[in-house]
């Protein structure tokens, strides 16, 4: 199990070109880039509520390849939640999430909770080159990702981009998160509490 801090960590898999850091980055910032820019590894951090505490999101944009396998198991290792990106243009990006799945089981065999992920169908703003329908990808999800959860977003509109980062974490059953924090909590009380460190498993 990953160890137990005040950091909650999200991993973004998925092929070269799906669009995993246009998705972070307009989660985290609210832009998006059209220029493809391949990824190594980038990491971003969100304060949100975890129990009702100050928590930081922790969200790890990985590469889309295979060139690093080992980076991949640690962050597998250290992650307690994972979004599996692929794009509705390209069946063989979703085709390609099978080998990170199989690693994610693998790796987490010995949790006894069940592992928190979700499947995102990215590029829906662009339907006319669809090549994945939602009936074909929650086929996959119930068949090849055992039940996991699916959503359909548009990193380019920001369509179901923070539903799909809520629903991830609602996924959670050992932590009650949100994104939207307790407004009636004072600055000062919020950084009373991002100093003890509150975000504990129940």
């Amino acid at each position: 199990m990953p160890e137990q801090s005040n950091d909650y960590r999200v991993v973004v898999f998925g092929a070269g070109g799906v669009g995993k850091s246009s998705l972070v980055l307009r989660f985290v910032k609210g832009t998006f880039r059209d220029a493809y820019i391949p990824t190594i590894e980038d990491t971003y951090r969100q304060v949100i509520s975890s129990n009702k505490n100050v928590c930081t999101l922790q969200i790890t944009d990985t590469t889309g390849s295979h060139q690093f396998p080992a980076m991949q198991r640690l962050n597998i290792t250290k992650g307690h939640a994972f979004m599996l990106v692929f794009s509705v243009t390209s069946k063989q990006s979703l085709e390609e999430l099978n080998h990170i799945y199989q690693e994610i089981l693998d790796t987490k065999q010995n949790d006894n909770d069940t592992i928190p992920l979700i499947l995102v169908g990215n590029k829906c703003d662009e339907e006319s080159q669809r090549e994945v329908t939602a009936d074909y990808a929650q086929e996959y999800c119930s068949k090849i990702l055992k039940g996991s959860g699916y959503i359909e977003t548009s990193a380019k509109t920001g369509h179901n981009v923070h539903e799909a980062f809520q629903e991830l974490l609602s996924l959670d059953k050992t932590r009650n998160m949100s994104l939207r924090m307790d407004l009636k909590k004072t600055r000062s009380q919020i950084r009373k509490e991002k100093l003890k460190g509150h975000c504990m498993m129940m």
